[in-house]
């Protein structure tokens, strides 16, 4: 679980991700060591994955969002999920439930990029069937700082 000290250090290290730990402990009015052992914490957990920065596919020139249900043969979501990894414009891939059996989040420049896209992921004999929508616009995009502040709440 987390507290409004962990909630309070998450907003701001997602706000300014190069503030650093000694002007966080600043602002949030605790001591470094204290910010410090509680990010230490937050990664070990689990609760922060990972400092990497955040891309912006559309900023790389990948301005098409699409998902992907795909349906494919028993027993063979490893082979599949291999497959998948090796295409870099597939940027998630999750077991779901309901008429499919993967549901992939991919990228393309434009439309004539996605169908080459869709055409390097059915390139595996194990996909039997797909479905693809593309995504006109992100109205909420991803974000867990609700989630975070909810979590806190809780505690």
């Amino acid at each position: 679980m987390i507290d409004d000290l962990d909630a309070g250090i998450l907003r701001l290290f997602t706000a300014e991700p190069r503030i650093g730990v000694l002007e966080a402990s600043r602002r949030l009015g605790v001591a470094r060591g204290t910010v410090q052992a509680r990010l230490d914490r937050l990664m070990a957990s689990g609760v922060i994955r990972s400092l990497a920065p955040s891309v912006d596919p559309s900023a790389l020139g990948f301005r098409v969002t699409a998902f992907a249900t795909l349906e494919i043969r028993q027993g063979a979501r490893d082979r599949v999920a291999a497959h998948l990894a090796r295409i870099p414009e597939v940027l998630e891939v999750h077991t779901i439930t309901g008429p499919g059996d993967l549901l992939c989040r991919i990228v393309a420049r434009d439309n004539d990029d996605l169908q080459r896209v869709i055409d390097d992921l059915v390139g595996d004999a194990d996909i039997v069937r797909t479905s693809t929508l593309i995504a006109l616009t992100t109205v909420v995009g991803p974000r867990v700082l609700p989630l975070v502040d909810a979590a806190a709440r809780n505690s």
